[in-house]
C-alpha cells in the first residue's frame, strides 16, 4: 500500500478530468492538518480533502461528510480571501514526485487576473499545503509553519519566498529511457530487480515496483513499461485483502492478487479505505488533551487503590498487636524500664515463647498502651478504608470505561465526552465570557439484524444513559459486556430469536474493550430490570435477571 508517486499520477489524472474548470464555493479546515474545498464543476459540487497529516497524507474527492470547527482557523480565513469564487484551471503533478499543485485564477482587488497555486507535499511527517503567488512567488500561507530553525533549505512561513523542495536525482518514468531493459538483463529475479527499480525511478513505491519487475521478467520489455505507465492514465482502484486480512490500495490490480475489491474511482477507494482508521485517528486527535487528563486521573487512582488494599492488608494483622498488648499488660511485672525487647509466653498458642519488641524510652504501661493504640487505630480505619476503596475504584472503572468509548470513538462522539468530563469536573468549562456554539449531541449508532430488527449502541456515556432509560421500552433486550467497559446495547425487540440474540451479542462485543478477544461473556436482560443509583456517575447502571452467554466479537 503507498500513495506513491504514480498513485498520485493516477489521482491527478482523476480530479483533473472532474475538477478543471470548476469553481470553489467554499473552504473549511474539519481539523488541524486537513482541507476541505467544495469545487463546483459539471454542476456538480465535489469536496475535495488536502490531508498534510503525517498518518494518511492525500487528496482526494470524498463522500465523507465532516463537522467544521465552530471558529475556523487563520488559515482557512485567509483561503477565503484569496481562493473563494476561483477558478480551477488545472491540477498537474511536479515529476512523478508526490506533490500536487492546483492552478487557481482569479481577480484581485483592482480587477486583474492572478494566478495562484495551492501545493499539496505528500511527504509524511513533513507533509504540507501551501499557497503562493505564481507571479511573485511569494508563499501567502501554509497550513504548516516551518521556520529556518527547523529547515535551513526551505522556510514555509507568510511572505517568504517559495522554494521547491531539492528533487530527487531519480530518473521520471515518463520521460524516455531504457534504465529498465539493463535492470531486467542484470537482475533476473523480481526480488532483485524490484528494489532496483525503486533506486531507479522516481515515484515507485514497494508494490509497484514489484508489479513492474513481475511484468518486465515475463514479457517484452520496452512493451511491459510502457503498458504499466499507461495502467496511471486509466486506473483500476483497487482494494487488496491479503491471507492474513491486511487491506491495502492499488491504482492497479496486482497479477498475484487473490482477494480483490475494485471501485469506480481512486477516491471511492479512498473513502473505503481509510473511512474507519481516518475517523478513530482523528478521534484520538481531538481527544489529546481528553486522554492526558483521563490518563492522569486513572494513575492516581490506581495508586490509591494500592495504598488502600495495603493499609486493609495491614488492619487484617491487627490482632497481631492485640495479643501482644494482652500478653504485655498481664505480664507486665516483668517489664524493666530501658528494655529494647522481652520474651513472654504466648497463652493465645499454647505459652510458646513469644519476642514483643519494646520502646525503652517508654515506661512498661505505656508499651502495652502503644500496641493496644495501634490495634484500635487499625479496626477504627477498615470502615473508612472500604469507603475510600469502593470509591476509587468506582472512578477507576468510569475513567477506564472513558478511555474504552474513546477508542471507539468518531470525533462528534469526542465533543459529548468532553461535555461530560467538564460537567463531572475532570475538565476546566470554557470561559463565560467566551461565546462557544455547543456543538449537537452525537447520535448512537444504528445497525438492523439479519432478521431485519432494530439495534441501536450507544458510544458515548451520554448515549448510554439516554438508550437504556429514555429510548429503550421496558421489553427491549439490553446488552452489555460482562466485568468490562463497553457499550450499551439496544435490541429493539422483545421476542428475538436465539441467532439474534447471539448477532446483537457480538456486536456488544465488538463495542467494548473485550473487541480483540476471541471469546467474550455478555450480559442481556430486558431495559425494565435496570436501575441507575442516585448520585451514580454517567453511564453507571445496576440490574438483575441476566442471562449470560459467551460470543466472539463481530461487528
Amino acid at each position: 500500500m503507498a500513495f506513491d508517486g504514480l498513485f498520485t499520477h493516477a489521482m491527478v489524472h482523476e480530479l483533473n478530468t472532474t475538477l478543471a474548470g470548476g469553481r470553489v464555493t467554499k473552504i473549511n479546515q474539519p481539523y488541524p492538518l486537513e482541507l476541505l474545498l467544495v469545487i463546483r464543476a459539471n454542476r456538480t459540487n465535489y469536496p475535495l480533502l488536502l490531508s498534510a497529516n503525517p498518518a494518511y497524507p492525500r487528496i482526494q474527492v470524498t463522500k465523507i461528510p465532516y463537522q467544521n470547527p465552530a471558529v475556523p482557523s487563520n488559515y482557512t480565513m485567509t483561503l477565503r480571501k484569496y481562493l473563494e469564487g476561483a477558478i480551477v484551471d488545472q491540477i498537474t503533478q511536479v515529476d512523478n514526485d508526490r506533490i500536487v499543485q492546483i492552478h487557481f485564477t482569479r481577480r484581485d482587488e483592482l480587477g486583474d487576473l492572478q494566478t495562484l497555486i495551492l501545493q499539496l507535499e505528500i511527504m509524511s511527517r513533513h507533509s504540507n499545503v501551501i499557497l503562493f503567488n505564481a507571479t511573485t512567488n511569494k508563499i501567502i500561507d501554509t497550513i504548516k509553519h516551518v521556520g529556518s530553525d527547523q529547515n535551513r533549505v526551505r522556510t514555509l512561513l507568510p511572505g517568504a519566498t517559495f522554494v521547491m523542495p531539492p528533487a530527487q536525482t531519480r530518473t521520471n518514468p515518463y520521460l524516455p529511457n531504457q534504465h529498465y531493459s539493463d535492470l531486467a538483463k542484470q537482475f533476473n529475479d523480481a526480488e532483485n530487480l524490484s528494489p532496483a527499480l525503486q533506486q531507479q525511478y522516481q515515484g515507485f513505491g514497494p508494490s509497484s515496483a514489484r508489479e513492474l519487475a513481475h511484468r518486465l521478467l515475463s514479457d517484452n520489455h520496452a512493451q511491459a513499461y510502457e503498458q504499466f505507465l499507461a495502467t496511471f492514465n486509466h486506473p483500476t482502484p483497487s482494494l487488496i485483502t491479503d491471507e492474513r486480512g491486511k487491506l491495502s490500495f492499488e491504482a492497479f490490480t496486482p497479477a498475484t492478487a487473490k482477494h480483490v475489491q475494485t471501485f469506480p474511482t481512486l477516491s471511492d477507494l479512498l473513502d473505503q479505505f481509510y473511512a474507519e482508521k481516518a475517523e478513530r485517528d482523528r478521534a484520538k486527535e481531538l481527544a489529546g488533551q481528553v486522554i492526558k487528563v483521563v490518563s492522569n486521573h486513572l494513575k492516581k487512582d490506581r495508586r490509591k487503590i494500592k495504598k488502600l488494599n495495603q493499609e486493609l492488608a495491614d488492619a487484617a494483622k491487627a490482632d497481631y498487636y492485640r495479643i501482644r498488648g494482652e500478653i504485655l499488660t498481664t505480664y507486665l511485672y516483668q517489664l524493666q524500664p530501658g528494655m529494647t525487647e522481652i520474651e513472654l509466653p504466648n497463652f493465645y498458642d499454647n505459652n510458646v515463647p513469644l519476642k514483643i519488641q519494646l520502646a525503652p524510652e517508654l515506661s512498661p504501661s505505656r508499651n502495652a498502651q502503644r500496641y493496644f493504640t495501634k490495634y484500635n487505630k487499625l479496626k477504627t480505619s477498615v470502615e473508612y478504608v472500604n469507603e475510600q476503596l469502593t470509591l476509587a475504584q468506582s472512578e477507576a472503572d468510569y475513567l477506564a470505561n472513558i478511555l474504552a468509548q474513546i477508542e471507539l470513538a468518531a470525533p462528534a462522539d469526542i465533543q459529548d465526552i468532553r461535555l461530560e468530563l467538564q460537567e463531572q469536573g475532570y475538565l476546566k468549562q470554557a470561559s463565560g465570557k467566551t461565546k462557544v456554539r455547543k456543538p449537537a449531541p452525537s447520535q448512537p449508532a444504528k445497525f438492523t439484524t439479519t432478521a431485519g430488527s432494530v439495534v441501536l449502541v450507544g458510544k458515548n456515556n451520554r448515549q448510554n444513559d439516554e438508550l437504556s432509560f429514555k429510548t429503550a421500552n421496558k421489553d427491549d433486550l439490553w446488552f452489555h459486556v460482562k466485568d468490562l467497559p463497553g457499550s450499551h446495547v439496544i435490541l429493539k425487540n422483545a421476542h428475538p430469536s436465539e441467532e439474534e440474540i447471539i448477532e446483537v451479542a457480538q456486536l456488544a462485543a465488538y463495542y467494548s474493550k473485550g473487541r480483540n478477544s476471541s471469546h467474550v461473556q455478555v450480559d442481556y436482560l430486558p431495559a425494565k430490570n435496570l436501575h441507575k443509583p442516585n448520585g451514580a456517575k454517567p453511564g453507571f447502571v445496576t440490574f438483575r435477571g441476566q442471562t449470560t452467554i459467551s460470543v466472539t466479537p463481530r461487528s
